[in-house]
């Protein structure tokens, strides 16, 4: 009797199929209708539905690990998803193993989202030798994923094969100086790579180094974010336009590193270093490179210690800089004094549209010791307010 009744059900006429289908979630065709035989595939694959699904968000949907296998093993057949939503989903190192053998079949797949898993330097590896096949994929986000720097190894020896993926999210990982090497030794190799976010990870100053000589073999990358490395890679690329540096201790050293490759860069457009206890010293460094640099529009300094000696480095360069247009400062320890140099500044910049100044130390002083920068308060041009 089972047999006759998989049979019966094999055989069904097409359009009672639609219509059984018309009842059930993109998942369950997915994973379940579009694997049980060719005909069943081909019927699928010619329903309305299944042909307009190019994007899944099962974020966060707590999947069951075979409910993540089924899925896995969809994708190296699927001809239509274009973008799968995974973050959030406890996916760890043996539902990752899947996904990398998906990746080598895969041939539409262009953006997955995995944040807030937990798929560690095992898993990484299950995903780099995916990427080392895979042709199409572009974007990859794993962001929080207890990724360290084996982890970072894997990906970086994909980097060195891969020759279709433009963005890389390893944000909020482990990830350390050895691992800042391993992607120095892959940028080398790599010529499509345009984003590479490592935020939020361990990289410090001695990864720092380890990107230096990166981009004077890789001209691609565009925005390397959140490593200290990053300035000898833009000193010497011609394409790097923004750099997103937030929530790593560079401290005075890094801010130098910075701030000597913006007095070469010819590109870079947008530069964000908010929380990074660069302090006054670190403040002096980009006032420095300010006076020379002549492509920067927004500079982003957020968070960092910054007091009215800081504010007097930075506003004194403003004088000569004519092409920065916003420049965050909230957040620091700016007072009426620093407040004062930025009042004289502007009477001579007439570049800077918003200046960012809440919450720091400024008193309730409508003054700001010159008539321009009232006025430009006055018509909203500035947005410097202490609230």
């Amino acid at each position: 009797m089972p047999k006759q009744s998989i049979a019966s059900f094999l055989t069904l006429p097409v359009e009672l199929v639609y219509r059984i289908l018309d009842h059930l979630d993109d998942l369950t065709i997915l994973c379940s209708i579009s694997t049980i035989c060719q005909r069943f595939n081909n019927i699928v694959n010619s329903y309305d539905q299944f042909q307009a699904l190019t994007n899944l968000h099962l974020t966060p949907n707590r999947l069951r690990y075979d409910e993540v296998k089924q899925l896995a093993d969809a994708l190296r057949h699927n001809t239509t998803l274009t973008t799968l939503h995974l973050a959030g989903n406890q996916i760890e190192r043996d539902e990752a193993y899947h996904f990398g053998v998906a990746l080598r079949y895969n041939t539409t797949l262009t953006t997955l989202h995995l944040a807030g898993n937990q798929i560690g330097d095992a898993g990484a590896q299950y995903f780099g030798n995916g990427l080392r096949h895979n042709t199409t994929l572009i974007t990859l986000y794993l962001e929080d994923n207890e990724i360290g720097d084996v982890g970072a190894h894997h990906f970086g020896d994909a980097l060195r094969h891969n020759i279709t993926l433009t963005t890389l999210n390893l944000a909020s990982n482990h990830i350390g100086a050895v691992g800042a090497q391993h992607f120095r030794i892959a940028l080398r190799h790599n010529t499509t790579l345009i984003t590479l976010n490592l935020a939020d990870n361990r990289i410090g100053d001695v990864g720092a180094h380890h990107f230096g000589n990166a981009s004077r073999h890789n001209i691609v990358l565009l925005a390397l974010s959140s490593c200290l490395s990053c300035s000898y890679p833009f000193r010497y690329t011609t394409t790097l336009t923004t750099l997103q540096l937030t929530g790593n201790t560079i401290g005075n050293a890094g801010a130098q590193y910075l701030s000597d490759a913006l007095r070469y860069h010819s590109t870079l457009t947008t530069l964000y270093l908010a929380r990074n206890q660069i302090g006054d010293v670190g403040a002096r460094h980009f006032g420095d490179a300010l006076r020379h640099n002549t492509t920067l529009i927004e500079l982003d300094l957020e968070f960092n210690g910054i007091g009215d000696l800081g504010a007097q480095y930075l506003s004194d360069a403003l004088q000569y800089n004519t092409t920065l247009t916003i420049l965050h400062l909230a957040r620091n320890q700016i007072g009426d004094v620093g407040r004062q140099h930025f009042g004289i500044t502007l009477q001579h910049n007439t570049t800077l549209t918003m200046l960012d100044l809440k919450f720091n130390e400024i008193g309730d002083v409508i003054d700001w010791g010159c008539e321009y920068m009232s006025e430009l308060q006055l018509f909203g041009t500035i947005g410097a307010k202490n609230w």
